[in-house]
């Protein structure tokens, strides 16, 4: 019988087939079940072989074997990780019995993992298969043989072994790994808990009985018992201070299917003394330790900051680009298409205006008959701004002129007039914000570039300086200014960019071109971007001037759009010409307008706005009602042609002034400010020019209309000041025009002559000299610092007299320079006792006059 293939499995040999209707359990934490045909529950019965299940017999969590009984241990019968896959199809075996059964009577699936362990079994072997416990969650199965006299289990264990290495079997689920079988030599705990297999074993010593001494393995015993199941990477035992019982050690499997055989097989061996076990024996409880820590991840955070900042900042950067970047790009160019403002609808545009025609119609065309006066002027220069747009020219349009000559309405309401796709930035709010993040919202709000987190940038400021303090370098996380802008006009660009394109059709004659190709042959469907206000309040140093030229230097260059700079400034070549360095600029410079522009501009406004009359009589214009029109030509020439001055005039004539009172009130006004921003300046930030300067600029103005721009910077007061923000003299007459005191005209690009500011600085300029007492104060401060220039001029001089003569000897070539020196002393010692003599009278006036 024994050298048979294999025995058929006896089903008396348990209680639960004795039955005729066969019970069933499944291989899970299912409630114990009655025997079949019995009154009790099998718990009553003694003396009786229990059914043994997945946990052990009984449940008990345990395996018995017999004398001639053997325990196999079979890995990688089932998936470790995907175990859970493979309770679907054997919920058919709903006992061990049922299991056993179709193990012996029926053909099997290849597939079916019953099918692998009688495969793993060769019918040359003559043992008796009398259970098969299966442990999906170790990914095996424990196989109870019996085996005949004269074998032993070790001999089993090496011919199951042997075959299995010259016929390996492989399951479906793991191609690349063979089954592998070892001896069960201890007393396997079939636990059903929740610890799952790693490749570490936590290897404790227990005594053999409770009372008894035990002893703590070394290394070489360990390794000598576990080396058979597989590659040890580590052991590590328990350190010799610890106080923690039982005593332990740590064995590291370079796989875990070794330490899963090991921990089967080894658990509950009884290590005798002649192993290393001690006199009185020590027996292994085995079971599996997680190497990975509760809070690796944590940990591992904490301890590399130098590696887990900027890897957090580059990823809040990619999500930043991947999800906010184009919703900031959509955003952009609804801002500049106006596709979704409300007030750009036609239904919207037709209600509004049959809603307001009725009351706005008149102030509307008086408006529109107002300003025409001025745009008929200026029609040379409108048509010339729309020749440069239908053009190619990768250079700036900059339009150049003082503060209140109508620039930008210039550009927006008659050069760009029903144009679509126009862009408006104006530099003043972003220039006057307060802060990193205050310029970066007010710059996003002129390109409608949203969201925008501008209060991040003083977080993350915060951040990175922590993060320097702690790791001693910059974690990335904060972005300059200069960075924060620069993703603001990139974003600009392009929007900028995919508005131009819109506009080309597939069924266009250049639909061959590429993108760029077509931009270049179509500049009529470039958007216009108008940069307004440029360089005000203008700095050395401005880090917003420079991106938005950069920016626009590359609108212009890649033919995305073309760019118009409105300026005040006439120094703007000089920040321009940094981002195009190699271009002529196209430039239109606006003045005042002419008189008689002026006069019907003044009349127009007065004639917009009929007086009402009375019932039956005739409605009269304000200028038909006034009859001191005629002196209207006299008070615009002192007032000049700037549309803001012109403006003040109307409105002061439609209360009822007089021309001459209401032009001697704006004279006043002007002379009042003239003193307060330039004269008398009590500011604690000290400006960049002197009093002395900006007097000397009134007081020849005064008497002259223009003065010669080298002939300033040569006189004493601009060319040696006193004040150190004063000393160079190029740089008060820019600040002065800047603060529009002075304006100074160019000739072929060089400064060549200096005038008033504003036409009614003129006349302002003559009625602050008309003033005795102020007139005297700032000659004498004008005097003093030149007197105290020619005394540091005399004390040098002297120096070098008394250093010459100190020689010993008088050389011969020494004369001349002996003589060049006293000449200059006497003539710097005549100019301070002339000026002496006129600071004497000037005081004098000061002292008697109020």
């Amino acid at each position: 019988m024994w050298t048979s293939r294999r025995s058929f499995f006896n089903p008396t040999s348990l209680p639960s087939l004795r039955a005729g209707k066969l019970q069933s359990r499944g291989f899970f934490n299912a409630r114990p079940l009655p025997r079949a045909g019995l009154g009790k529950p099998h718990g009553k019965w003694r003396g009786i072989r229990r059914e043994s299940t997945q946990i052990g017999e009984d449940e008990t969590g345990h395996i018995a074997s017999g004398s001639n009984e053997g325990i196999l241990f079979f890995d990688n019968i089932f998936p470790l990780k995907l175990h859970w896959l493979l309770r679907f199809p054997l919920r058919g075996e709903r006992s061990l019995s049922d299991l056993l059964w179709r193990y012996n009577n029926q053909s099997l699936s290849a597939y079916e993992p019953i099918n692998l362990v009688r495969r793993a079994i060769p019918s040359s072997i003559p043992i008796k298969v009398t259970e098969i416990l299966p442990r999906l969650k170790d990914g095996g199965a424990f196989v109870k043989f019996q085996y005949p006299a004269g074998l032993t289990p070790i001999e089993v264990e090496g011919l199951v072994a042997a075959y299995l290495k010259e016929n390996p079997i492989k399951p479906w689920f793991n191609p690349f790994r063979r089954i592998r079988t070892n001896l069960v030599v201890g007393k396997p705990w079939l636990e059903d808990l929740y610890r799952f297999p790693s490749r570490r074993l936590k290897v404790e010593f227990v005594p053999t009985s409770p009372g008894k001494e035990v002893a703590e393995l070394s290394q070489e015993s360990l390794y000598s018992l576990f080396r058979k199941y597989g590659k040890l990477a580590e052991i590590t035992t328990q350190p010799s201070d610890s106080k923690i019982l039982p005593k332990y050690a740590f064995l590291d499997f370079t796989h875990m299917g070794q330490a899963i055989m090991a921990k089967n097989c080894m658990h509950g061996l009884k290590v005798l003394e002649d192993a290393g076990g001690g006199p009185m024996g020590t027996q292994l409880r085995l079971s599996f330790e997680q190497k990975i820590k509760a809070h690796w991840i944590r940990d591992w955070i904490v301890n590399h900051p130098r590696v887990v900042i900027p890897a957090i900042a580059a990823l809040v950067a990619t999500i930043t680009v991947a999800v906010f970047d184009p919703i900031r790009t959509f955003f952009i160019k609804a801002h500049i298409d106006q596709n979704w403002n409300l007030r750009e609808n036609r239904v919207y545009k037709w209600f509004k205006s049959q809603a307001t025609d009725i009351f706005s119609f008149r102030n509307r065309n008086s408006e529109e008959l107002i300003l025409g006066t001025i745009w008929a002027d200026r029609r040379n220069v409108i048509d010339q701004l729309q020749t440069w747009l239908m053009e190619t020219a990768d250079t700036f349009v900059v339009v150049q002129g003082p503060r209140g000559s109508g620039k930008k309405e210039l550009i927006m309401d008659q050069a760009l007039k029903g144009r679509k796709n126009t862009l408006l930035i104006d530099c003043k709010p972003i220039q006057e914000a307060r802060g990193d993040s205050a310029t970066i919202s007010a710059a996003a709000r002129s390109v409608g570039y949203r969201p925008v987190f501008s209060w991040m940038n003083s977080i993350s400021s915060l951040i990175d300086l922590a993060a320097q303090g702690t790791i001693g370098v910059k974690s990335g996380f904060s972005e300059t200014l200069d960075s924060q802008l620069g993703k603001i006009w990139q974003n600009t660009a392009t929007a900028l960019k995919s508005v131009a394109l819109d506009m080309r059709k597939k069924d266009d004659k250049d639909s061959s071109l590429s993108d760029d190709d077509w931009l270049e042959a179509h500049p009529e469907y470039r958007p216009v971007v108008v940069i307004d206000n440029f360089l005000h309040k203008n700095e050395e140093s401005s880090i917003v001037y420079d991106k938005i030229s950069e920016w626009a230097a590359g609108l212009t260059t890649m033919n995305i759009a073309h760019v118009i700079f409105l300026t005040n400034d006439i120094s703007y070549s000089k920040s321009l010409s940094k981002a195009l360095p190699d271009r002529v600029f196209r430039q239109i410079a606006l003045g005042d307008i002419t008189p008689e522009v002026a006069k019907r501009f003044v009349i127009t406004h007065l004639d917009s706005e009929p007086t009402a009359a009375s019932v039956g009589e005739t409605k009269l214009t304000e200028r038909q009602r006034r009859r001191d029109l005629d002196e209207l030509d006299e008070c615009i020439e002192a007032l000049g042609g700037r549309l803001t001055d012109l403006e003040f005039l109307a409105r002061r004539l439609k209360t009822g002034q007089s021309p001459k009172r209401a032009v001697a009130e704006i004279i006043e006004q002007s002379a009042s400010e003239i003193m307060k921003m330039y004269l008398l300046t009590v500011d604690k930030s000290e400006p960049k020019w002197s009093p002395e300067q900006a007097w000397y600029l009134v007081k020849s103005l005064a008497e002259a209309d223009s003065l010669r721009y080298n002939e300033v910077l040569l006189s004493n007061t601009f060319a040696s000041s006193l004040s150190s923000s004063a000393s160079n003299g190029e740089s008060v007459l820019e600040a002065l025009s800047a603060a529009e005191l002075i304006s100074i005209k160019t000739y072929k690009g060089r400064p060549q002559s200096i005038k008033a500011g504003k036409p009614v600085y003129q006349a302002a300029f003559k009625l602050l000299t008309e003033d005795k007492v102020l007139k005297s104060r700032l000659d004498l401060a004008i005097l003093t610092e030149l007197t105290k220039i020619e005394t540091k001029s005399i004390e040098k001089y002297e120096a070098e007299l008394n250093s010459l003569g100190s020689l010993p000897k008088q050389p011969r070539e020494v004369g001349p320079r002996v003589q060049y020196l006293l000449r200059k002393l006497a003539a710097s010692h005549m100019k301070v006792e002339g000026w002496e003599r006129e600071i004497g009278g000037l005081k004098k006036v000061l002292m008697d006059e109020y």
